[in-house]
């Protein structure tokens, strides 16, 4: 159940880093380092079957499609949809094994 949210983090990270290194966009870096960290500390939390790992990927799912798909409608672009749809399945994914483990 972790290697969504690891997956998820390594891809926003670097994601942030990249937009970084493109355009020289500190918020793109904060952003991708910072919902990153919470996939990867989710992640974690998982890995060790801690208290509230689902919670946390949900709510780094949450952030970031709050973030991208008011920008992917917005501007049509591939990047911002892409992000779009990975929180939306993320969110999704964690929000059905929220309701198995917690029914």
């Amino acid at each position: 159940m972790e290697n969504p949210a690891f997956t998820l983090a390594a891809l926003c990270a670097f994601g942030g880093t990249m937009g970084f290194a493109r355009t020289g966009s500190i918020p793109s870096l904060v952003a991708g380092v910072g919902i990153g960290a919470m996939y990867g500390y989710s992640g974690y939390l998982l890995k060790n079957k801690a208290n509230y790992g689902i919670e946390l990927a949900i709510l780094a799912s949450l952030v970031l499609g709050g973030a991208m798909i008011p920008r992917a409608i917005k501007t049509q672009k591939p990047l911002p949809i892409a992000l779009s749809v990975l929180a939306i399945t993320g969110g999704a994914y964690y929000i059905t094994k929220y309701r198995e483990v917690r029914p």
